[in-house]
């Protein structure tokens, strides 16, 4: 199945239960609320670091390091202690209830009432605890996940002068190994960030947890890591996208812009999870084709 026909599916199964949406409205007023909150500091602190390496380019190297403040260091531990604490925890929440009901709309193809998206009880804890195991064997890729836009911020501030130093001093081949070099790492950190929420949905869907849960994921998404690499990059630049012109403006000022850019976030992070319900069905599919042939191919075996 290819990245268009995922989306197209994605979409078919958000748009044709209108008590879905209201569903998936309802599940994630707990988590915009928070991000709401989240992004006024958020968008307060990359405008700091922004500051920061304005001052300190041209001598980057080591220099930046004196213009962290104090305070700046502080205000860095405790947004990143947000982001992964009560962020992911909160995402994690409604992941739960969005995956397991868009995969239900999704294989059963029909109507379904509020109330048959209200099963009780709601979410054993047994499926939390084990999806919550999932979720911090792969941790680390939400702290990338926060380092990301001020490590944009900083190769966009630097890369004129150091680009236009590197040229004069050493030519443009230097460039353009830093350049191969920061493809590279964003193409693993993508594929690795899908393995991950495919590993979420594996344990939400299918009960594995934890390291086993990760094992499946890679498997199945096995020499198809292209289409994960391009579903990521379709949501990542979609938030970055959103936020950098909220930040340009001054959405942190106050005013309705965080509401707006928060609204438009959160519905994109409930089509991702939508599109990797879509996106599992594939691989199980595909994997389950792959089974019966390799059975049928064991069982024919040629006589003499």
């Amino acid at each position: 199945m290819s990245v268009l026909d995922i989306f197209r599916k994605a979409l078919l199964v958000s748009s044709k239960n209108i008590n879905f949406i209201i569903f998936a409205f309802i599940t994630s007023l707990p988590l915009f609320c928070f991000v709401v909150y989240y992004e006024f500091s958020f968008q307060k602190f990359l405008l700091e670091t922004f500051e920061i390496l304005e001052v300190s380019k041209g001598h980057f190297s080591f220099n930046m390091l004196s213009e962290l403040k104090k305070d700046y260091l502080h205000e860095m531990t405790r947004m990143g202690l947000l982001y992964v604490v009560p962020y992911n925890l909160l995402q994690l929440s409604t992941v739960l209830l969005i995956v397991d009901l868009a995969s239900k709309i999704y294989k059963e193809d029909k109507q379904m009432s509020l109330k048959d998206m209200l099963p009780k009880p709601m979410i054993s804890m047994g499926r939390l605890r084990g999806t919550l195991i999932t979720f911090l064997n792969f941790l680390y890729v939400s702290l990338l996940s926060t380092c990301t836009l001020p490590g944009f911020i900083w190769l966009v501030t630097i890369s004129n002068d150091f680009s236009s130093d590197l040229i004069v001093m050493a030519g443009i081949f230097p460039t353009a190994v830093v350049g191969v070099a920061f493809v590279a790492l964003l193409t693993l950190y993508l594929a690795l960030s899908a393995v991950w929420n495919m590993s979420i949905v594996f344990s939400i869907l299918e009960g594995v947890y934890g390291i086993e849960a990760l094992a499946l994921s890679s498997y199945c998404i096995g020499g198809k890591d292209e289409c994960g690499i391009v579903l990521m990059l379709v949501f990542s630049v979609w938030e970055i996208g959103l936020r950098f012109p909220c930040l340009y403006i001054g959405c942190y000022k106050g005013g309705y812009g965080i509401i707006a850019q928060v609204s438009l976030v959160c519905l994109g992070m409930t089509l991702k999870w939508i599109v990797f319900v879509v996106y599992y069905h594939s691989l199980k599919e595909i994997t389950l084709a792959k089974k019966v042939d390799l059975e049928v191919g064991t069982e024919v075996r040629p006589v003499g």
